[in-house]
């Protein structure tokens, strides 16, 4: 069983940053595709950011250019930096662990709240 613990949210203006963390319990971290996705209220929860163990990354198109996703296998972590900020990107952040045949994990989530 993997546990997924997201921090790092919290409330920002409008062009300010804040970098998101997601730390995995267990083993088998740095064979797992981690993403970030995110739901507003009243919408689906969509894709933000994809990195493969090979740290291959992927990106919604709202977000290009201004978020970028890493992670640290030896910290069991995946990252969101997230810069030049905008209400709309005013959502839960969740955090995704793809582990193959072992399953795909889910956090709790995190609120990030950007002020116009």
């Amino acid at each position: 069983q993997v546990q997924l613990v997201e921090s790092g949210g919290g409330l920002v203006q409008a062009g300010g940053s804040l970098r998101l963390s997601c730390t995995a319990s267990g083993r088998f971290f740095s064979i797992a595709s981690m993403g970030w996705y995110r739901q507003a209220p009243g919408n689906q929860r969509d894709l933000v950011a994809t990195i493969t163990s090979g740290g291959i990354t992927n990106y919604a198109d709202s977000v290009k250019g201004r978020f970028t996703i890493s992670r640290d296998n030896a910290k069991n972590t995946v990252y969101l930096q997230m810069n030049s900020l905008k209400p709309e990107d005013t959502a839960v952040y969740y955090c995704r662990g793809n582990y193959g045949p072992r399953g795909v994990y889910w956090g709790q989530g995190t609120q990030v709240t950007v002020s116009s």
